[in-house]
């Protein structure tokens, strides 16, 4: 696990109200799923490591033969369970984390989306490796907000910074680079996705902010009525009613080590 997400604010995941305010994170972009199916081989079978309420399983579910989509949280694959698409018969949904949770390889393809930081790479990497077909790769996989450069944005990530227990949020292409330096993870590859348009309600977004193990409000505690009136009044302040963003994914892909 990346020393940048201390392990007890993972704790949030297992919080009821943090489950069910995942709807409102970011989507990824369809063109991911393209990248993905494109990197699947046989037996075209696919591990979802830390799968969550299932934003990338039930994608996968649509052209891979089965997905094991495994998370530690009950509450995340509750919420999981209540998405359209959750009983297709191509997914089995295991509670369990990524380290220890019984797995049914071969695998022609890994996945795994805003969770690996979570994960500690001494343990799943050697079982990644182990539990991958002939030919087949580890994808990690991440979406991102890419919002203009405005005003409101600067106040907002500085009322973040000044509440969050972890202000320094490790970038997609930092934790891929840490992973590889440190040897548990050899790139072949890699792409991003053409951006798209995106746009929230402030409810929305405001939600979205409440599913992150840093400012949930199971993290923040009685300081979660401050942030949310604060961040509010930002957006009130600019007179908006919704945030607007480019949605871009990336892919990286190689072998765990």
């Amino acid at each position: 696990m990346s020393p940048a997400y201390p392990r007890e604010l993972g704790r949030a995941f297992q919080d009821d109200e943090v489950a069910r305010k995942y709807r409102f994170r970011r989507p990824y972009p369809r063109e991911i799923f393209e990248i993905l199916e494109g990197l699947l081989v046989e037996p075209r079978t696919v591990l979802d490591a830390g799968s969550g309420t299932g934003a990338l399983t039930l994608g996968l579910a649509r052209f891979a033969k089965r997905v094991d989509a495994v998370d530690p949280s009950t509450a995340m694959l509750r919420e999981a369970r209540r998405m359209p698409g959750s009983d297709n018969e191509r997914i089995r949904w295991i509670e369990g984390t990524a380290e220890s949770a019984p797995l049914d390889p071969p695998y022609g393809l890994i996945t795994s989306g805003s969770s690996i930081h979570w994960m500690d790479p001494d343990l799943v990497m050697p079982r990644f490796r182990a539990a991958l077909a002939p030919g087949a790769v580890l994808a990690i996989v991440n979406s991102e907000s890419v919002y203009p450069k405005e005003e409101w944005r600067d106040q907002l990530l500085g009322l973040i910074r000044a509440f969050s227990p972890n202000p320094h949020h490790l970038e997609f292409a930092d934790l891929v680079r840490s992973l590889e330096r440190s040897g548990h993870f050899t790139r072949d590859g890699g792409r991003t996705t053409h951006p798209v348009p995106y746009e929230q309600s402030v409810d929305d977004y405001m939600g979205m902010l409440a599913s992150t193990s840093t400012l949930s409000r199971t993290t923040l505690g009685a300081r979660a009525g401050d942030f949310e009136r604060d961040a509010r009044a930002i957006f009130a302040r600019h007179g908006m009613s919704g945030v607007r963003a480019e949605l871009v994914g990336e892919v990286v892909w190689g072998r765990p080590q």
